[in-house]
């Protein structure tokens, strides 16, 4: 796997970090952050893959002992079939994320796996998470302080820190660097020594300082998985630290993994 180590990054790629930062993530309270948030950032929904229909059973239904797999039994928990509907046939590796309600900005989060597709899924722990100040969104737009609701798939990782085992392509370097306070003046540095980039508004298989927006300013961007800073983001799910250095070392990409976000009613519809 290739992987994109910098060790020196160009003015423009530091102003990159500093916009991902303002639209996507955190409450940067620094003047060149609100100076490039108010510019704008585009976003782009991105499912991947090919969507299985909720409740349709697998072509080749597999005989576990004593009987068969229902498709209740290889049904993510929690999950409606609209959701279910977006999350490709050929996904091996799902992280749900469950926000406590539409305007809160808590949840919790589980990656499930199994061994093939039709297979019974298999949870993971249980891990605490934050996302937007505002809570969720099925449509995200730049400033709204919500999080984008959906099925996106995820390629491309990276961070301040050295890569620390992943196989995803990892891009590390000083534009990572964070600075600044978060909504409840909590600091935010070491929010980005470990990312994972939501492929929401982006182009994958690109770092996730990557500023390609395929749908435009107006819709937000730089929706990341990343360190934990003690509280509400711009956008992005944060998990403590040593749980995104389990996610980077777990998640692979030739499992197709997604993240299916959102508050718990609209994951059930």
């Amino acid at each position: 796997m290739k992987r994109r180590n910098r060790t020196k990054a160009p003015l423009t790629v530091l102003l990159t970090a500093a916009a991902l930062l303002a639209t996507g993530c955190g409450t940067a309270t620094d003047r060149a952050s609100r100076e490039v948030a108010e510019r704008g950032a585009p976003a782009h929904e991105v499912s991947g893959g090919k969507a299985g229909k909720a409740g349709k059973a697998a072509p080749e239904r597999r005989r576990l002992p004593g009987r068969l797999l229902s498709p209740a039994a290889q049904a993510l928990p929690g999950l409606g079939p609209k959701t279910l509907g977006l999350v490709p046939e050929d996904t091996r590796q799902a992280l749900v994320v469950t926000g406590e309600g539409r305007d809160k900005n808590r949840g919790t989060a589980v990656l499930y796996e199994r061994e093939r597709p039709g297979a019974a899924w298999r949870p993971g722990e249980r891990w605490p998470t934050h996302n937007a100040v505002r809570g969720w969104t099925d449509k995200h737009v730049q400033g709204d302080l919500r999080s984008p609701i959906g099925v996106f798939t995820l390629t491309d990782a990276g961070g301040l820190l050295p890569d620390p085992g992943t196989k995803l392509t990892y891009d590390t370097g000083p534009a990572f660097t964070v600075t600044g306070n978060g909504s409840r003046g909590e600091p935010l540095a070491g929010s980005f020594d470990y990312v994972i980039a939501i492929n929401y508004n982006r182009k994958p298989g690109t770092t996730p300082l990557d500023w390609t927006r395929p749908l435009g300013p107006g819709r937000g961007g730089g929706i990341w998985l990343h360190v934990d800073h003690e509280g509400p983001t711009q956008g992005c799910v944060s998990f403590k630290r040593p749980v995104m250095k389990h996610l980077l070392r777990t998640i692979d990409p030739s499992k197709n993994p997604v993240v299916v976000m959102g508050d718990e009613a609209s994951l059930r519809r």
